[in-house]
């Protein structure tokens, strides 16, 4: 079974997600997450963490990521490893696999027709937001 991760970055206030438009299929078009294929044999939250540096140039001093949660497609003979992560500083975001922009939170994440992943972003958004002082009770968040 394959494994993936999607990395939901958040700004020091929680008011910003990072996002990526994509440039290739799936999905080519429209928002998504930042993430990749978790490499046999490593660790997720490594992976998780490799392709942040890769996709974005945030690095493991610049954030902790948070496991979050799980996805399992037995049907497609795949999983996905979901992590959070806020920004510890205002960090310089580059990367060229995909254009990458940080989002406002006033958005409808349900929305098919501007992002990937059949809803899936709208309900992690919402499962962030219900376990915030769980994950981050150092923060001042929103």
């Amino acid at each position: 079974m394959q494994g993936y991760n999607v990395l939901m970055i958040y700004n020091q206030t929680m008011d910003k997600l990072l996002m990526c438009k994509r440039l290739k299929n799936p999905y080519k078009g429209l928002s998504n997450l930042v993430g990749g294929k978790i490499e046999d044999g490593e660790a997720g939250l490594d992976a998780a963490y490799r392709e942040l540096k890769e996709e974005t140039n945030i690095s493991k001093e610049d954030l902790t990521l948070h496991h979050l949660m799980d996805f399992t497609y037995y049907l497609q003979d795949c999983y996905v490893e979901v992590y959070v992560g806020r920004l510890e500083r205002d960090v310089p975001v580059s990367g060229d696999e995909n254009i990458l922009y940080l989002s406002d939170l006033n958005h409808d994440f349900f929305d098919m027709s501007f992002y990937a992943g059949e809803g899936n972003i709208g309900h992690m958004i919402e499962q962030v937001n219900l376990a915030k002082g769980k994950l981050f009770p150092e923060a001042k968040v929103n």
